[in-house]
């Protein structure tokens, strides 16, 4: 025959340990001087996307400010209607769509190509993100620099192929 047991001979359960407190999610504030914008995050008021790229070259100094500078204007001279936009805590180029992010690494200068799979690099300055179908970059180290004639003209292909693909 079964026994049943009794509350009293069951063992007590432990009480539910409290959970620790969660420190409150308060934005850091950046160094002075320094310009912090998290992924997602929208333009601080009174300041346009193009003040934050300054900002950002600012920031990056030495080559790497030097090279980002560089490249900016040659984007700018293969393109004047380009638009500077702030997305996802950095810089974008838009004409007819997103034509490059730049982003300003330890070790290089990256700019990234939205559509640069299908755009012809005759000169081959793409050297990274080479495996996927869509975007392509150009990595520029400490020393290099970038062929402005190729790249201007890597710049107007693809604003020509955002231009013919608006829209589908």
């Amino acid at each position: 025959m079964a026994t049943k047991k009794t509350a009293a001979a069951r063992p007590k359960a432990k009480p539910a340990k409290a959970a620790p407190a969660k420190p409150a999610n308060k934005p850091k504030a950046a160094p002075a001087g320094r310009l912090k914008v998290s992924k997602g995050e929208k333009i601080p008021a009174g300041q346009t996307a193009s003040q934050l790229i300054d900002q950002r070259i600012r920031d990056a100094g030495g080559w790497r400010g030097e090279t980002f500078a560089r490249v900016r204007a040659l984007i700018h001279d293969a393109e004047p209607a380009i638009a500077e936009e702030w997305k996802w805590g950095v810089p974008v180029w838009s004409r007819h769509g997103i034509v490059c992010t730049g982003e300003v690494y330890t070790k290089v200068v990256k700019l990234t190509f939205a559509q640069g799979a299908k755009v012809p690099d005759p000169s081959g300055l793409f050297n990274s993100s080479l495996e996927g179908a869509t975007r392509r970059a150009i990595d520029v180290r400490e020393g290099e620099t970038v062929d402005a004639r190729a790249f201007k003209a890597l710049v107007r292909a693809a604003v020509a192929h955002n231009a013919a693909t608006k829209g589908r």
